[in-house]
């Protein structure tokens, strides 16, 4: 059996703490997502049409609720699924925006366990149905989600919607909290991975936040509770991400659905799933969502979150926006015909191809950055920036490419070679750009904007690749995680 405190007297107050509460701690956590972990939700980039397989897994078993509660423009199904019979009412949404997908696949999670039995977290599940009537909206945004991008099929920003309610997705939300009416309401998204815990370069794993519902943003007995419950958050969060925390921007938005929800009356906290090291598809931070989801729900049942004080929440810093993919600094150069040495911003942007996606890399930013951070940041004092170049053979296809040496190539300053045969969205992860048949233009000095194809040398020996803005150092071994698409 886990350590869980069961000192079970289901006795509760509006107000106070029992004494006696049930909490779970690190290693409860931890077997739960393990043993409940959704295995068919690996990627990022699922489709309605697998949620659907899941959901009418969760249909057949008879655990959860499932309803069909309207469709979305291109209709596509979208359903709730509600657990427990208690009378404090919850309401859970996640993917407004069809690319922000890490909290749906937490919640599967969660359905999975709330769906257990015979095993020591029995008494969680009892707990929970008999005090709480949980609302879950996965996948609010199906169309978005076919096609990975932020807004739905008409190209309006579901997130946006929660006044004018244009939308049969906004509109379906709008209809859901008037008949639910939830105490508590929980909006689920995921953040740009540029965000940096302020005076740090750390990325922000989570971000935090009891949306505001008013201009002067006031804290009324609906937000206060949403802000307890979000110190209650951090504190389990500083065990699995010390110090990756913060709150999201709290300017107050009336289109906002979580500030409406806020100001209908539904203590809202709005979770925002940002970046971890090594963590492309999000699985970490997927985990760090259902440990947040389902602790919540124990201390919204048990109104343990009372322990936790609004100064708490205060104390969490507010989201800093410094960080980039790549930052070279003090790079030697020659631009308009005088020496300059500069700092340089790489961003690199993932463009979906089906359940995939590749990456285009380019010049963000040139000049005095010193404020900023990278996820690989490099002083390269004492450096030159080299044009790159593309080699003159024409390879017949991809077969032929593995014959290359690369890195000799790669030394010798050129960034791309050419093919003559090849489907303009093939992907690969050479550690060069590939150069289909009639897009052989010359890469071109440094600039604003443009692709992210250079090298850096030092003492004549080109040391450092830039290759479609990820960093090669030719000084080690030539690493293949790269995600590139023919040109």
């Amino acid at each position: 059996m886990k350590q869980i405190l069961i000192l079970m007297a289901f006795i509760f107050s509006e107000t106070t703490i029992s004494a006696q509460t049930m909490n779970l701690n690190k290693k409860d956590f931890d077997e739960a997502y393990s043993s409940y972990k959704e295995q068919l939700l690996q990627q990022r980039r699922f489709k309605h049409s697998t949620i659907i397989q899941l959901i009418n897994k969760h249909q057949a078993a008879q655990v959860l609720q499932v309803k069909q509660i309207g469709e979305s423009v291109q209709k596509r199904s979208i359903y709730e699924l509600t657990y427990g019979m208690g009378k404090k009412k919850v309401m859970l949404w996640s993917q407004m925006h069809g690319d922000e997908p890490t909290a749906t696949m937490a919640l599967f999670d969660l359905f999975n366990f709330l769906s257990g039995t015979h095993d020591e977290f029995d008494a969680v599940r009892d707990l929970l149905k008999s005090t709480l009537e949980v609302h879950f909206i996965p996948m609010l945004n199906p169309d978005g989600a076919e096609v990975y991008t932020r807004r739905n099929a008409q190209h309006i920003d579901l997130n946006r919607d929660a006044r004018d309610i244009a939308t049969p997705e906004g509109k379906l939300l709008r209809s859901r909290a008037e008949t639910v009416k939830p105490q508590f309401a929980f909006n689920l998204h995921d953040q740009n991975i540029y965000y940096n815990v302020p005076g740090t370069k750390t990325p922000v794993t989570i971000s935090l936040l009891a949306p505001a519902y008013n201009w002067e943003r006031d804290v009324n007995d609906v937000r206060g509770n949403a802000m307890k419950l979000i110190a209650g958050m951090n504190k389990i969060l500083q065990d699995y991400i010390p110090n990756a925390v913060a709150k999201y921007d709290d300017e107050h938005s009336p289109r906002a659905f979580g500030d409406s929800f806020q100001k209908w009356g539904a203590s809202t906290i709005l979770i925002e799933s940002g970046a971890f090291a090594g963590d492309a598809e999000k699985q970490e931070i997927r985990k760090l969502n259902f440990i947040l989801i389902l602790n919540s729900l124990l201390q919204i049942a048990q109104d343990s979150y009372q322990q936790f004080s609004i100064e708490d929440y205060h104390q969490i810093p507010f989201n800093a926006s410094q960080l980039h993919d790549v930052v070279l600094r003090h790079v030697s150069t020659v631009s308009q015909n005088l020496p300059l040495q500069v700092d340089i911003v790489i961003r690199r942007d993932e463009i979906t191809v089906d359940q995939d996606y590749y990456v285009k890399g380019y010049i963000e930013d040139i000049g005095d950055l010193h404020d900023f951070y990278g996820y690989t940041d490099l002083d390269l004092t004492g450096f030159e920036l080299v044009e790159a170049k593309i080699y003159e053979t024409v390879f017949k296809n991809f077969d032929a490419l593995k014959t290359i040496n690369f890195k000799d190539l790669l030394k010798q300053g050129y960034a791309a070679v050419k093919i003559a045969e090849s489907e303009l969205t093939t992907l690969h992860n050479f550690p060069m750009q590939i150069l289909y048949k009639g897009k052989w233009q010359p890469f071109g000095s440094l600039n604003l904007g443009q692709e992210a194809n250079f090298f850096l040398k030092k003492d004549n020996k080109i040391q450092y690749a830039i290759i479609n803005g990820y960093v090669i150092d030719l000084n080690k071994d030539l690493s293949l995680d790269l995600k590139q698409a023919v040109h």
